[in-house]
């Protein structure tokens, strides 16, 4: 990486996960960047593929050369209703960890304009627009921070769950799964622990990463995601011999509290600064959407100052539906069953995208339970 070689930059951008290295990939495809000297800055360089990220999306976009696989069909299933859908014109796309950094980074090293720095944020100034790394302040004219240094503080009406999850990508003896075809969400697990689904995306007919996941206030118990996983492997795949290629674990926040989206000239970014869909996790199609803004702003105004992603209106149903799921209302394996069955997939994921119009939203509304969401409704005014 290029050397360190000035304390004072145009921007400087905390963080090298998806929000940070995303808005480095748009700078530099605008091609409007390269007279400003930015600095970005992680504790450490990324080097293993720690995680996958999953979206949908009409057209191509910005990182479609390093999608590693994408399907048009996609299973649903709960105990009492199954269903293939064709998302069509939507594709479900994932894109591996390390592509990604592997990208970003061979993309960075070709501008001297923009310089790495592995050392831990310890401090951000927003008075003086200065971050703290190693013991060195670095200046800036605007930083992009994706780091939330403290959990949010809850106010009245706001919920905080976590969707947890563990993958395994795992190899089979024999051909058992259908490339063509991906698991959305199986809701055919114990539902114990609360909402609790798995999804299955198929590389080959002998590989699939396979995911345990949760959307609750508590962490499991490290084997409790490894029993999940075995549990779920040999009664829904049609296989019991299988070999663990890699492994993943995250936590990733559920909630409606407002995250602060910086002050001055400190802009929040990622998670931190609320691009995570409250009552989804998906986060990576807004990072783009957001990281798009910033860099079109700044070009046309010379600032990066944008309107939120999330609108007021999804904002509300996203904080009903965490309610619902939260109090216990309806149990959330019924809910999407709900929406799954009354709806196609495509007006939900129009919905889960923030895209979808005025009558797509309340037909989604209508298929749910009248009495648990008015109740939801009512108490998340």
């Amino acid at each position: 990486m290029h050397n360190i070689s000035s304390e004072k930059y145009d921007y400087i951008i905390t963080g090298a996960g998806c929000a940070g290295l995303s808005l480095v990939a748009h700078f530099i495809a605008s091609g409007k960047f390269s007279d400003k000297k930015i600095l970005l800055i992680d504790k450490a360089p990324k080097t293993e593929n720690d995680r996958t990220w999953c979206f949908w999306e009409i057209k191509p976009g910005l990182f479609e050369p390093i999608v590693h696989r994408q399907w048009q069909q996609v299973w649903f299933h709960t105990e009492e209703f199954s269903k293939l859908f064709n998302i069509s014109p939507y594709r479900y796309k994932m894109i591996r960890g390390i592509d990604f950094y592997r990208h970003c980074f061979d993309l960075i090293a070709k501008h001297s304009h923009i310089e790495v720095l592995y050392e831990p944020v310890q401090e951000i100034d927003h008075a003086e627009t200065s971050v703290t790394a190693g013991g060195k302040k670095y200046y800036a004219s605007y930083i992009f921070n994706s780091i939330l240094f403290q959990p949010p503080s809850l106010k009245q009406h706001e919920i905080f769950l976590q969707q947890h999850f563990k993958g395994w990508l795992i190899e089979t003896d024999q051909p058992v799964f259908n490339e063509a075809q991906a698991t959305l969400m199986d809701f055919r697990v114990s539902q114990q622990h609360g909402t609790t689904f798995a999804y299955v995306l198929p590389l080959s007919p002998n590989t699939a990463m396979v995911e345990y996941t949760l959307f609750t206030k508590d962490l499991l118990q490290s084997d409790q995601y490894d029993e999940g996983l075995k549990n779920y492997i040999s009664s829904f795949t049609g296989t019991q011999q299988y070999t663990i290629k890699e492994v993943e674990w995250g936590v990733i926040p559920m909630t409606n509290h407002v995250f602060s989206r910086g002050s001055r000239n400190v802009i929040n970014i990622g998670s931190a600064g609320g691009q995570t869909k409250p009552s989804s996790g998906y986060t990576f199609y807004f990072i783009q959407q957001h990281s798009r803004a910033i860099a079109d702003a700044i070009i046309k105004t010379g600032k990066p100052f944008v309107p939120p992603v999330h609108s007021k209106k999804f904002i509300y149903y996203d904080s009903v539906l965490l309610n619902v799921l939260a109090t216990g209302k309806m149990k959330g394996s019924k809910v999407f069953a709900n929406m799954f069955r009354g709806n196609s997939a495509v007006s939900i994921l129009q919905f889960l995208n923030n895209e979808s119009s005025l009558g797509t939203d309340l037909k989604i509304i209508t298929s749910l339970p009248f009495r648990p969401f008015l109740l939801a409704g009512i108490q998340q005014l």
